[in-house]
């Protein structure tokens, strides 16, 4: 049985986005760049197995956040509740990453051109295959040029491939590893192909955009700036032009 969210949204002709992002103070940052103080956002609503906060935003846009969860099988399966539950035109995956060194530094915004499912495949004699290469699936979804361009531009981000993984680099050697096979990647994170893959089977665009809080490479706590990432989340929803954004998506 569909659990369908209270006051759902009716009328097509109004936008309806959909964040997902992992954690709390990631939502508290999103909810703090649209706006809203995180302990009292404009309406908290409750769905299987948790909540979402929903914003209705002065631009017209209808925003739900929601903390999903850490990995891509969390991701999809929150993403997926929230999706069966009310009509969305936009879901983006958003947070905090690892950067490739130098194309996206410490602190830097990325939008991904591409969301690709890294490290979902087999280790073979010749090396790694994923899925697409062993004929089980897909390990990529592209959001829409256009709202990839749109974004990059009013946000100053840098453009390229967000790669998901399940474990996150930790060292030199994976690092070179992913580049070479992903000459274009430029963050890597842990829920965007899990948000991505909901949204396709719902039918929904999806997009993801990140913000750097480390280095992909040795692993050195000491050098994560999660803080300074966090604002710059927040800094990038205070700055996203939602409505355009949702349109363009939509339009593929």
């Amino acid at each position: 049985m569909t659990v369908r969210l209270p006051d759902e949204q009716s009328d097509p002709a109004r936008a309806r986005l959909l964040v997902v992002v992992a954690v709390p103070a990631e939502a508290d940052a999103v909810l703090r760049g649209l706006g809203c103080a995180p302990q009292a956002p404009q309406e908290r609503v409750a769905l299987p197995g948790g909540a979402l906060d929903r914003v209705a935003h002065p631009s017209g846009v209808t925003v739900d956040v929601l903390a999903g969860g850490v990995g891509p099988g969390a991701a999809a399966a929150a993403a997926a509740t929230a999706l069966g539950a009310a009509r969305y035109d936009l879901v983006l995956s958003a947070g905090i990453a690892g950067g490739f060194a130098p194309r996206a530094l410490v602190g830097a915004t990325v939008v991904a051109t591409a969301i690709v499912a890294a490290d979902l495949g087999a280790e073979t004699p010749e090396g790694f295959a994923d899925v697409t290469e062993l004929g089980f699936g897909t390990v990529r979804h592209t959001p829409a040029p256009a709202a990839v361009a749109l974004a990059a531009e009013s946000l100053g981000a840098v453009a390229g491939t967000v790669l998901t993984v399940s474990t996150v680099t930790g060292s030199a050697a994976r690092a070179a590893a992913l580049t070479a096979r992903h000459p274009d990647a430029v963050a890597e994170a842990m829920e965007g192909f899990g948000v991505a893959e909901a949204a396709a089977r719902h039918g929904v665009p999806s997009f993801e955009l990140r913000t750097v809080s480390n280095a992909v490479g040795p692993r050195d706590r000491s050098a994560w700036r999660i803080g300074e990432a966090l604002d710059a989340l927040e800094r990038a929803f205070a700055a996203l032009p939602h409505p355009a954004l949702v349109k363009e998506a939509g339009r593929g």
